[in-house]
């Protein structure tokens, strides 16, 4: 893992909001073997259990508990930390809870996003900044073509709503605050990513179809599924994550004169390949070749959820020469590998989850065209 474009991370500051969630976590473990030093600012675990708790990560990083809606409190603790780069994740991140608390959701995910841009605004911080929303950022025309970073945004339900107006606030800060035209002047460079339905060990989120399979094969009990014709690009959360590294060391290695700046500041898809959008049925019925068990369709327990949602990838591919590595069944085949091995040793899960991410880097390095 050391000689790789990653090596930019090594004693590099890094931020990272959201560090206690399922996500912010595998990052966290991720640049912590690139040697980085990372700090976090975010609620306490959304969950119990909670990757966050089972990698101990708080021991080394500079962890700091608080609401990203604090502007006060999360502007000291930016000034504090002085961040080479900034990965924002912090986020109200279900779609069953925005229906319950619509406005928590709005202002997390929205006024969230505001704080810390404004945040290092006041602060006149020489960073780059890359933020988190999702691909339900779009505006869902139910179509089989997938989303490109210049389509509409929108958002059926709260949730989706949210993410689309967080990258609506992402480009109005990068217009009138940090235009890579200026960068000489403001010394910020700003990028979102938008990825697809994220999987893999360690999620203990309700009302998230993986955990919700793990639950039941746990207890021994009938996977109950919503929406079981819905498509989705599931991918591992390695995947999503090693396009945001990637995108981040473009950030910091580009200089004001080169002609890709104003490119790599903007928005990208880190989807999977097409054959990996998959029905629910289809995910379930793969997990089922790995533990043994069973689901019925829950009608009773359905809402509103989009039936036809796909990711664009080409931007992503021509300007970072990113593309995914593990495909559908391997996805799911290391996802189910993590949780068996936890469930087998609840004290060896920074092992597993190592090997996880130092297995995933190689087959991502190998497969950069430029690598």
């Amino acid at each position: 893992m050391e000689s790789n474009v990653f090596t930019i991370y090594s004693g590099k500051k890094v931020l990272i909001t959201g560090h206690t969630g399922f996500k912010g976590s595998w990052l966290t473990q991720w640049l912590l073997l690139l040697n980085a030093e990372v700090s976090g600012y975010s609620l306490n675990p959304p969950t119990s259990p909670s990757l966050h708790e089972q990698l101990d990560n708080d021991k080394d990083i500079q962890s700091n508990i608080d609401d990203i809606r604090d502007f006060e409190n999360l502007k000291n603790f930016i000034g504090k930390v002085e961040p080479d780069i900034i990965f924002h994740l912090a986020a109200q991140s279900l779609v069953r809870e925005s229906y319950i608390t619509p406005l928590d959701t709005l202002e997390t995910n929205v006024t969230g996003t505001a704080n810390v841009l404004e945040a290092v605004r006041q602060l006149e911080l020489s960073t780059s900044i890359i933020v988190i929303t999702s691909d339900k950022c779009y505006d869902n025309k139910e179509w089989i073509f997938g989303y490109r970073e210049n389509d509409a945004l929108g958002g059926y339900d709260p949730y989706s709503a949210s993410k689309g107006a967080a990258e609506i606030v992402v480009s109005s800060w990068r217009n009138s605050f940090f235009n890579p035209i200026n960068f000489d002047k403001h010394k910020v460079k700003l990028a979102s990513a938008r990825a697809g339905n994220v999987i893999g060990g360690g999620d203990w989120a309700d009302d998230r179809i993986l955990p919700d399979c793990i639950r039941a094969l746990q207890n021994k009990e009938t996977i109950q599924i919503r929406n079981p014709l819905a498509t989705r690009p599931w991918q591992h959360v390695l995947e999503s994550l090693g396009g945001y590294l990637l995108l981040g060391s473009k950030l910091l290695s580009t200089s004001f004169s080169d002609k890709n700046l104003e490119s790599y500041c903007s928005g990208f898809n880190f989807g999977p390949l097409g054959t990996s959008n998959k029905t629910v049925e289809s995910l379930v019925n793969e997990v089922l070749k790995h533990w043994e068990g069973q689901w019925k369709y829950n009608k009773e327990d359905a809402m509103h959820e989009a039936f036809l949602l796909n990711l664009n990838i080409d931007k992503a591919t021509q300007l970072l020469n990113w593309s995914p590595v593990w495909n559908f069944k391997t996805t799911i085949e290391k996802t189910i590998e993590w949780y068996k091995k936890s469930f087998e040793n609840p004290n060896n899960i920074n092992e597993i989850t190592n090997k996880q991410i130092k297995e995933y880097s190689i087959s991502f390095f190998n497969n950069l065209k430029f690598f």
